[in-house]
Formats: structure tokens, sequence, C-alpha cells
């Protein structure tokens, strides 16, 4: 009797594997055999691209960043301790282009070695074929959950410090007065809650005060009731309030705008100023620079000032939350094109699923923007272009033969 061609092919693929049937193999416990050959071709693909793409990230960051640091006074083990600090963030970022580069190299390998045309000739649907694939993206959602809200923020934090400190130590060597080294340019900060609105000429990072201060009290109309001036200043974090030097007290008549006082002193405290210096300088920060701790600090306070300031960092904050599906996102993508066929160039799956790439962060892109404009709401924003994504992408899924 002779054989239908696709039987043929599972006879050999039984015999070149030493299989007694691919039934029996795909079906032969939780983890059969064709489970096993699936996750060893592929994760070491993934294991070799994410190491690959990190690794180029890490050259693009001493590009970047080389020049700096050994100019402010790194030397090799810094230089290796920023790597290693700043790695985890390159971790996030490389974790979704290794998994689609992987399962569209391992898929499309098996599809043209006909090992899946035999498992699928074997009764073996997709849907089992490829369930290791989509319990190792469980987990990377998982892993990319831990590396946005833990990992990476504390990544971010610790390499700007350490570029903070190589730059104040390289500073102080030079002739540079402390209260000019670290020093940003002019500070703003609007407290609505406690109707205050702060101004620096500078604040220094080094020494960790503000020079050329003004504080408006406002009242609840907000006209100006008391301005306070002084010098230098500074937050007591074991008092829990600022401390001013060589300054001015004046007293303003609300209605009329008059100064009916104006008293200096050397040293002032004011226990009722509780504004955390830390918060002041992130507000003109953009997006993009800061951790997901850093983000959430700034979301609190623009929604307690009701400020539309705070949407660009409110849906930065989310779709780093979004960005939890961005694994299986990616994979409901790959496979489909990854088994569109032997006779099909496994450049057309690259393509098209680069392609669909760039449109789900045209599709970020235009929410962003709509929610800037208060057209949506930031959370909607963030997870708009995520959910689009996962329905095409399960309706290419669907669509699989």
């Amino acid at each position: 009797m002779i054989k239908h061609p696709a039987r043929q092919r599972c006879d050999r693929y039984a015999t070149t594997n030493k299989l007694p049937c691919l039934r029996e193999a795909a079906c032969s416990g939780p983890v059969n055999t064709f489970d096993r050959h699936l996750l060893r071709e592929w994760l070491q693909i993934l294991a070799f691209v994410l190491l690959a793409t990190c690794g180029l990230l890490v050259v693009q960051v001493l590009y970047d960043k080389f020049q700096v640091l050994r100019d402010n006074g790194a030397r090799g083990v810094v230089l290796w301790e920023y790597v290693a600090v700043t790695l985890p963030s390159f971790l996030a970022v490389a974790l979704p282009f290794a998994l689609l580069v992987s399962v569209l190299f391992t898929l499309g390998k098996l599809q043209r070695a006909n090992e899946l045309t035999a498992m699928r000739a074997a009764g073996v649907g997709y849907g089992r074929l490829m369930a290791p694939i989509w319990i190792v993206g469980l987990g990377c959602c998982g892993l990319s959950w831990w590396l946005n809200t833990d990992i990476v923020p504390t990544s971010v934090e610790r390499s700007q410090a350490m570029e903070e400190q190589l730059k104040f130590g390289h500073e102080s060597k030079g002739s540079l007065p402390p209260d000019r080294i670290g020093a940003t340019g002019a500070v703003a900060f609007d407290n609505t809650g406690a109707r205050r609105m702060w101004f620096f000429n500078r604040f220094s990072k080094f020494t960790d005060h503000g020079y050329g201060v003004s504080v408006s009290q406002l009242d609840a109309k907000r006209r100006e009731t008391t301005r306070l001036l002084a010098a230098e200043a500074w937050f007591d974090r074991e008092r829990r309030g600022w401390i001013f030097k060589r300054g001015r007290l004046m007293t303003f008549d609300p209605e009329t705008g008059e100064n009916l006082a104006s008293t200096p002193f050397e040293d002032r405290f004011e226990g009722k100023f509780s504004e955390d210096p830390e918060l002041m300088l992130l507000v003109d920060r953009r997006p993009i620079d800061l951790s997901f701790h850093e983000l959430s600090r700034l979301i609190d306070y623009f929604e307690a000032e009701r400020n539309p300031k705070g949407v660009p960092y409110a849906v930065r904050y989310f779709s780093l939350i979004a960005d939890t599906l961005g694994p299986l996102i990616v994979i409901a993508i790959a496979i489909p094109f990854a088994v569109a066929g032997v006779r099909v160039n496994p450049a057309v799956g690259v393509s098209k699923s680069i392609g669909l790439f760039f449109l789900y962060y045209v599709l970020a892109n235009i929410a962003g923007s709509l929610a800037t404009k208060q057209l949506l709401e930031p959370a909607v924003a963030a997870w708009l272009p995520n959910i689009g994504m996962t329905a095409l992408a399960g309706w290419f899924f669907a669509r699989m033969r």
C-alpha cells in the first residue's frame, strides 16, 4: 500500500528522531518529545538573539556615554560597573525583539524541514503544537512586569546617580565654587494644594541647595499674600521643613497688591513648607528619561494640581504597564507568518511582522497625541495600541490552517 506523502514525512521524522509514532510523541504527556525538541531549538536561538541585542545596546550606550564618562574621571572598574547597572534596562528593551526574531527563525526552520507539516498530518493542532511557546510567553509577561516595575527603575535611578556623582567629582576638582557644581537652570514649582509657588534661579544637586529663592504664598483666589526671598535654601529632612538663609519676608495686601511690610532675616525655618526638592527637579524632565517610580510620583503631583501637563507622564506610566502584554503580542504576530508555508520566503514574514510593529508605534503616537489633547484618557491611550494589536494578531492566528 502506498502511503500518503504527508504520512511518509511523518514516518521519516519518527525514524530520524527514534520515535515510535508522531501521535504518541505529541500526546505522550504534559511535556512530550516534540515539546522538548521545539523548546530546545527555540530557547537556544532566543538566548543567542537576546545576548546579541543586549550586546549591541551596550555598544551603543558606550558609544554615547564613553567619552563623557571618561572626561568625568571614570576608569576601568567604574565603567564596567556602569555597564552592569544599566544592563537590566537593555534586557527590557531587547526581550520583545528577541522573541520576534527567535520565533520566526525557529518555526520557519521547522516548517521548511516539514516537521510542523508532519505533526499536523499526525492530527496535532496548532494550538497544541505552539503550547510551549505560549507558556514561555506568559512567563516572559511576568518577567516584563518585574523588569518594568522593579528592576529597570532601580537600574535607571542608579545609572543616573553614578553619572551625577562622576560629574560632581570632576567639577569639584576644578575651579567651580560648590554652589555651581551640578547646578541646574531655573526651577519653578507650583504647589496648588498648599497655595505656594516656588522659584529658584538655580539648584545644585551637589549641595542639594537652591539659590536665588522666591516663595509666594497665595490666598484662595491665587492672590499673593506673602513672599519669602532668600539667597539660599535647602530642605532639612530631619526637621521636615525648609531652612532659608539671608533673606527677607514681604507681606502684601491681596486686594491692592500693596507691600505692607518687609522684614529681613539671617536664618529662618519654615516647618509648614514640606515640598520635596527631588520632586521639584523631576517636573521638567522628559517622560522617557524617568523611571516607573518617578513617573508615579509625578502623576500623583499633577493629578493633585489638575494640571494637563501630567498627561504625557501618565501615558508613559500606563504604557510600561501595558507593555506587559508585549511578549504575547509578539508571539501571536510571529507564529502565523512563520508557518505560512515552505513556498513563502521567510523574509516576507519578517517584513510583515516588522510592518505590524511599525503600525503599533504609529498607533501609540496617535493615541498619545489624542491623550495630550484630552480626547482620550491616559490609561486608554496606553492600552489601546496593545489591545488593537492583540486583536489583529488573534485574527491572523485564527486564520492559520
